[in-house]
């Protein structure tokens, strides 16, 4: 009797491929065997493999031109008196603003990225149980190629301006020293065009880019979330938890209450 299949290819088309793991099992060997030697790509995980990659703020405001984006970030702004400490330090533009907003539950313009695989599973597989979705889902996005269609971009006269900006899509790594989170998760941002997932802008931008066919620029992998709890545990023992992720109070606290609805946890 064969053996079933610890993944399979499903699709292959305008850069992007998307994979199917038949366990959360057989993670780590994929990371192993197809991703171990590619230190350009970040990941992202999604409690749902049906979820877009899409950031919050596209969700709630439907127009790329409205100006209640702005309004948004400056009432946070103004919000933040008095709440960053006596000596905050200075946050020199926008996105760092949306950043910080991002690690306290401000709706952004922005999207989590990690430079470590596990610690998109911890997310997915987190938010899933929570969820309680069939399938989730790990991202992982090649920055070199987003670079090289971010310079193509630019240079098209064609392509047109939105908000006084090219459409392209940004790689943002703050570097204040505010955001501890930010630096036990490995992380970092991309903001890309209002109302225009990420999928969406490397099937409309690719081509135009004129780079090589054989650049993967976006990976999805579908992974089923049948023993859910167990992945957690795994991962726990990778010392991948809310403790070693939110160091704070916060995350002090989810990893105890951890240990009180997962069993050996």
């Amino acid at each position: 009797m064969a053996r079933t299949k610890r993944w399979e290819q499903t699709l292959f088309s305008n850069g992007r491929m998307e994979y199917k793991l038949s366990s959360w099992r057989y993670f780590s060997d994929f990371i192993n065997q197809v991703m171990l030697d590619y230190t350009n790509y970040v990941y992202r995980g999604h409690a749902s493999s049906k979820w877009k990659l899409e950031p919050t703020l596209d969700r709630i405001i439907k127009s790329p031109t409205s100006e209640k984006r702005l309004d948004h970030l400056n009432q946070f702004k103004l919000e933040t008196r008095g709440r960053r400490g006596s000596n905050p330090p200075q946050l020199k533009d926008d996105n760092d603003w949306w950043a910080l907003g991002q690690h306290h539950g401000l709706s952004t313009p922005l999207l989590d990225w990690t430079e470590s695989p596990f610690v998109a599973l911890y997310f997915a597989a987190e938010a899933a149980r929570k969820e309680g979705t069939s399938t989730m889902a790990v991202f992982s996005l090649f920055q070199i190629g987003v670079n090289l269609i971010n310079k193509k971009i630019v240079k098209d006269e064609e392509i047109v301006k939105i908000n006084g900006h090219k459409p392209t899509v940004k790689l943002v790594r703050p570097l204040s020293d505010e955001n501890s989170r930010l630096v036990s998760q490995r992380g970092l941002f991309t903001r890309g065009p209002n109302n225009m997932h990420l999928e969406e802008w490397i099937n409309t931008y690719r081509n135009k880019s004129s780079v090589k066919d054989t650049y993967i620029f976006l990976q999805k992998i579908t992974i089923p979330t049948t023993g859910i709890v167990d992945c957690l545990k795994y991962l726990n023992r990778m010392n991948i938890n809310h403790s070693t992720l939110f160091p704070d109070l916060t995350g002090a606290s989810e990893f105890c209450n951890k240990h009180l609805s997962i069993n050996r946890y």
